[in-house]
């Protein structure tokens, strides 16, 4: 890990690097790049490389205002797929304008000044990622088709699970990479597989996120395969989940619990934020079937939660376990807008509702009358985000309007 800025030469000399990969994500967490030679290092560093934002998704059309970008020196990592002579390493990037103010859709920023709020409140957190995604066929062209990878299921193994061997590159090739998986299976679906993170920091989990799409789509494209992380690509199988595992904690009184007043902030303030969990219209057919959520509820057991706090090996219950995301939420949004309904939590001491502990999925519709339904429509969700006092006081209008626009004006 690069750390000073008179390191990076010896690096790049060490490690015979040729390219400079200067990365970043645009609002939906696609990944970008440019490529840039080792003699440019030192302007990135200082001055920055120039983008032209107007080609950006979700980058203002009426601006056409420069950006630039500047390496993040601790998130070095070489390429594994690339040559092993004149390699190539990646750098996240921040974006700034001109001036040196920061992007407003610079959404790796706004966790990153969110996390910089939460230690200044005295609160931390950990956070675990479980990603799953699906393996397609592809035909004699190289292009995408609608048959699955394997028919397996849930943990199966050899041969029903054809995605082993698929997984163990990807996990070995993001090991190369310094980021530590934790755990790998087979999903419920046909082609569907799921790869686990260990507990991090909020921006290691996301920065994990989003080179996990990216090793996921290079290495399954080498294979012969195509991946998607689309929230339901096979209309009646399980859809792609992105499961949030946090773990937050007083950083100057370690025994208190604020777990509780946590998850009742993030319990409060979800169906306003179910916009930037789900982001598609694709995710609302996601909620509510093959143990998806559909209302707003917490258990310590079942699995149709929105919110789940299992327990661990010796009893504890100290993870916070959410369920609704898919695997097409921008993780640095997603993270920021609940750290924040966390910590608003916390700091009016909100009360935790009596746990619903039974199957909200097969219960009769009497039982579930009484509980408040996670928005049905991107539709019903963005519009409770433009209202929402919360979302709007976090992010950019701009940001919002891009959201909406992609999904409700271009049809």
């Amino acid at each position: 890990m690069i750390i000073e800025q008179e390191e990076v030469m010896s690096f790049f000399e060490e490690n015979d690097v040729k390219f400079i990969r200067l990365a970043f994500s645009d609002a939906f967490s696609v990944q970008k790049n440019i490529s840039i030679m080792p003699s440019e290092m030192k302007r990135a560093m200082t001055t920055g490389i120039h983008i032209e934002s107007i080609s950006v998704e979700g980058a203002d059309s009426k601006r056409r205002t420069d950006l630039y970008l500047f390496p993040d020196l601790t998130t070095a990592t070489l390429l594994p797929w690339r040559p092993s002579t004149g390699r190539v390493v990646r750098f996240f990037c921040d974006i700034k304008y001109a001036d040196g103010t920061p992007y407003e859709l610079d959404c790796r920023h706004l966790l990153k000044r969110t996390v910089r709020h939460l230690l200044k409140k005295g609160i931390s957190c950990t956070v675990g990622a479980q990603c799953e995604f699906y393996l397609f066929k592809t035909d004699e062209k190289g292009e995408p088709t609608s048959v699955p990878f394997d028919n397996g299921t849930y943990l199966d193994a050899e041969p029903r699970d054809k995605g082993q061997n698929v997984r163990r590159e990807i996990c070995l090739t993001l090991e190369n990479m310094g980021v530590s998986p934790e755990s790998s299976q087979h999903e419920v679906g046909p082609g569907q597989n799921e790869i686990d993170f260990r507990y991090s920091d909020p921006l290691t989990s996301a920065d994990n996120v989003i080179t996990l799409k990216s090793v996921v789509e290079t290495i399954s494209a080498q294979l012969g395969l195509y991946a998607t992380f689309r929230p339901k690509p096979l209309r009646d199988y399980a859809g792609n989940g992105f499961h949030i595992n946090m773990i937050p904690y007083k950083t100057s009184d370690s025994d208190k619990n604020i777990k509780d007043s946590f998850i009742a902030g993030m319990l409060h303030h979800c169906s306003e934020m179910t916009a930037f969990l789900n982001p598609s219209r694709e995710s609302y057919m996601r909620l509510g079937e093959h143990n998806a959520p559909a209302y707003v509820s917490w258990s310590a057991e079942n699995y149709g939660q929105l919110i789940r706090v299992p327990e661990t090996t010796g009893g504890r219950r100290e993870m916070i376990e959410l369920r609704s995301p898919d695997a097409c939420a921008n993780p640095y949004i997603a993270y920021t807008l609940l750290l924040l309904a966390g910590l608003e939590g916390v700091e009016k001491n909100m009360q935790l509702p009596e746990p619903t502990d039974f199957n909200i999925l097969e219960a009769e519709s009497g039982v579930r009358a009484s509980l408040k339904r996670l928005p049905m429509s991107f539709e019903t969700a963005i519009a409770e985000a433009e209202k929402s006092l919360f979302i709007n006081k976090i992010l950019s209008k701009q940001l919002i309007e891009i959201y909406k626009k992609r999904n409700i004006h271009n049809i």
